[in-house]
C-alpha cells in the first residue's frame, strides 16, 4: 500500500515538490523562497506513494556537519497511516549503504514530529528555535 522510491526523474521530482508547497508553503505559511532554499540539487530525494498516489516526500544532503535529513512531508490526507515512517526508513537505509559507521546524521525537527525521530533512536540536541516561524529542535543520530 506504501511504496517510497528514490527520485530518479523530473516527474518525481515535481511530486516531491508538490507536495513541499501544499504542506510547508501552502498549510505552514513557509516562505517559498526558505523552502526552495537551493539545495535541491546537491539533495538525494524520496518520494512515497499511497496507493499509488503521491502521498509524501523527505531528502537527505551533505553539510559541513554530517548528513541532514530534511524536507520530511505527508499530505493531510494521507497522515497517520505510516507514510512518515516508511520515508525515514527509506532514507536512512539508503544513508547507512551511503556513508560509513560513525557519520552524524541530523535534523531539524518540528515539535510536533518529534515522536517519528525518537522512535529512529534521535535525540534532541540544545535548545528550541525557530525556523521559518515554526518551532524546532535539532536532533542527532550516529550512524
Amino acid at each position: 500500500m506504501i511504496r517510497v522510491a528514490q527520485v530518479e526523474d523530473d516527474k518525481a521530482l515535481r511530486e516531491a515538490f508538490r507536495i513541499r508547497e501544499e504542506v510547508f508553503i501552502g498549510e505552514q505559511d513557509c516562505p517559498p523562497e526558505e523552502e526552495f532554499d537551493g539545495f535541491d540539487e546537491e539533495a538525494v530525494h524520496f518520494i512515497a506513494y499511497f496507493s499509488d498516489e503521491p502521498a509524501g516526500t523527505s531528502r537527505y544532503r551533505i553539510t559541513g556537519k554530517g548528513v541532514k535529513l530534511e524536507r520530511f512531508a505527508v499530505l493531510q490526507k494521507f497522515r497517520g497511516k505510516g507514510v512518515g515512517k516508511k520515508l525515514m526508513e527509506a532514507c536512512l537505509s539508503k544513508v547507512a549503504a551511503t556513508f560509513q559507521p560513525g557519520t552524524l546524521l541530523y535534523l531539524h525537527a518540528q515539535l510536533n514530529a518529534m515522536p517519528l525521530y525518537v522512535r529512529y533512536d534521535f535525540q534532541k540536541v540544545g535548545n528550541k528555535f525557530v525556523e521559518a516561524g515554526i518551532e524546532h529542535l535539532e536532533m542527532h543520530r550516529i550512524l
